[in-house]
Order: C-alpha cells, then sequence, then structure tokens
C-alpha cells in the first residue's frame, strides 16, 4: 500500500490550478522521477476539472487509483495511491488536507495561486503520515486488529478440532453450564443440522 500524491488544487472555469504538491516516488528510478511527477501533477489537474463541484470520485489510472474531492468552494485535492490502499483512507485525508489549507490559506490567493507562493508547509508530514493507512486512520487500525483477532479465534477453533476434540463431547462434559444451558445447545444443534441434509 503507498500513497504517490498529494496536490491541492483550484478548479477554475476552464483549468485547475495547481496550488501545492507532495511527492513520494522514491519506489521509481531516479531518471523516470520527474516524468512521473509531470504525468501526475496533470492527471491530477485532468481529473478536477472534469469531476463536478461537490464531489467526490476515484479513477483508475493503469495500475493506481486516483481519488478527488471537489468542494463546493472549488478548492479541490487528489490523491494518487496504488490499488491496494484503502479508498475510506484517502478521502479521510483529502477532507482532512483541504479542511486544514482552507483555514491557513486565504481564499483571494486561490485562483491565482502557485506552489512557489502558497505558504502551507503540512502537505510533505501528510503524505508521510498516511503512508502507513493502520497508524494514521484510527478506524482502518481498529479493523486490523479486529481481523488479526478473527485469524486468532479461527486457529485456536482449529486445534481444538486438530485434537480430536468435539464441541458437543466439551459441552456435555462442563461443570459451568448448567442442564438449562446445555438442553439449549442441544435444541439449537438439531435445529441447525435439520436443513444439512446434503
Amino acid at each position: 500500500m503507498k500513497l504517490y500524491s498529494l496536490s491541492i488544487l483550484h478548479k477554475g472555469a476552464t483549468k485547475a490550478n495547481l496550488l501545492k504538491a507532495a511527492y513520494d516516488l522514491s519506489s521509481f528510478s531516479f531518471f523516470q522521477r520527474s516524468s512521473v511527477q509531470e504525468f501526475m501533477t496533470f492527471t491530477s489537474a485532468l481529473i478536477v476539472e472534469r469531476t463536478s463541484q461537490g464531489s467526490r470520485a476515484s479513477v483508475k489510472e493503469q495500475e493506481y487509483l486516483c481519488h478527488v474531492y471537489v468542494r463546493n468552494d472549488n478548492l479541490s485535492a487528489v490523491v494518487v495511491a496504488d490499488t491496494e490502499y484503502p479508498q475510506r483512507v484517502c478521502f479521510t485525508l483529502l477532507d482532512k488536507v483541504l479542511e486544514e489549507f482552507s483555514r491557513q490559506v486565504d481564499s483571494i490567493d486561490w485562483p491565482s495561486g502557485s506552489p512557489e507562493t502558497i505558504n502551507y508547509k503540512a502537505l510533505d508530514i501528510h503524505l508521510s503520515k498516511y503512508q502507513n493507512p493502520r497508524e494514521a486512520d484510527a478506524m482502518t487500525k481498529v479493523q486490523a486488529e479486529l481481523d488479526e483477532t478473527k485469524i486468532i479465534l479461527h486457529n485456536t477453533m482449529e486445534s481444538l478440532l486438530e485434537r480430536g476434540e468435539k464441541l458437543d463431547d466439551l459441552v456435555a462434559k462442563s461443570e459451568h453450564l448448567g442442564n438449562q444451558s446445555k438442553a439449549f445447545y442441544k435444541t439449537a444443534r438439531k435445529q441447525n443440522s435439520c436443513c444439512e441434509i446434503m
């Protein structure tokens, strides 16, 4: 999972204006980096131009996914990621960056600004922080922990079955379950097994 570029643009009447951008092109060879950066800048501007106000979109370009958010005030952001990177985390990043940028940079500067004239330094920090979606996004971190727990539970049940013990035998031997709980388990087991004729 990787993020390659994070750009902030202003959507004008006819074209998009790049305000600030950050790139992580370390996975490309040194001689390809400038061409890749130009391509990502061009693609980001094109996607913003073709996206309507107040909408979000994801566009697949070769092995990359470009996620765009154009706000109602025409402030826009694009993140270029690989196809494995979670879409929800990308849009969370775009929301956060645009909100922060709009607080720090006056809207008068958006239509005519350029990367050299706009004073906003946090883009590189956000790009590096969000390289690991589990660390950057609390929801993704919780989901990863749940997935890990599910795998551990699955392995535990498999290990019980490997030892030749059956859940039915364990329930019957259990001292912690009352007679009513054991009867409930047996009834539930019968109800569930009635449909397993095939």
